[in-house]
């Protein structure tokens, strides 16, 4: 990866610890009454040290997602990635569509986000996903990077397995 980038995890630590010193959780649709469920594990995948996500996505219940979370900042603080172009991270996956959901500190309810889809392919791939690519979701308005809050890596809206990993993530130039 370049020098002028900003690491978000490495995926070195035990735990589900971050590089940021925040913890990565798996969440699902079950918070709303949904019947998805969905893994989080620390592997090695094809020599490289990893998270990964799965679950299985169902439609049931009015539900549709899994997800692998991160607060950005260990103190609850806004990260301000003004100076970067986007994000990029290692992955490999089942072949699936994945998605990428940023926060801010200006939303308020939990299903909007900004979001970037990117594909998982079996094989380590590295993927960037400039700002400028992601879409806000029942929001109005630009996503404001100097107030940036949380990310996700989200398998959403169609009943499907997901298998996702990610060998490293940061905000590059």
């Amino acid at each position: 990866m370049v020098t002028n980038a900003s690491l978000i995890d490495d995926f070195g630590a035990a735990g589900g610890l971050s590089s940021r010193q925040t913890h990565w959780e798996a969440l699902s649709d079950k918070v709303m009454g949904g019947v998805s469920h969905a893994q989080m594990r620390q592997r090695t995948y094809q020599g490289s040290t990893c998270i990964e996500l799965t679950g299985a996505v169902s439609l049931e219940n009015n539900g549709g997602f899994v997800q692998l979370a991160l607060d950005l900042d260990a103190k609850g603080q806004n990260v301000d990635a003004r100076c970067y172009t986007g994000i990029r991270m290692r992955v490999s996956g089942n072949g699936e569509r994945y998605g990428v959901h940023l926060r801010t500190a200006g939303l308020a309810r939990p299903w909007q986000s900004y979001r970037a889809q990117f594909d998982a392919k079996e094989t380590w791939a590295d993927v960037m996903l400039p700002f400028s690519s992601f879409v806000p979701h029942r929001v109005d308005g630009a996503m404001d990077l100097r107030m940036l809050r949380r990310l996700g890596f989200v398998a959403i809206g169609r009943a499907f397995d997901a298998e996702l990993r990610i060998a490293h993530l940061e905000f590059y130039v």
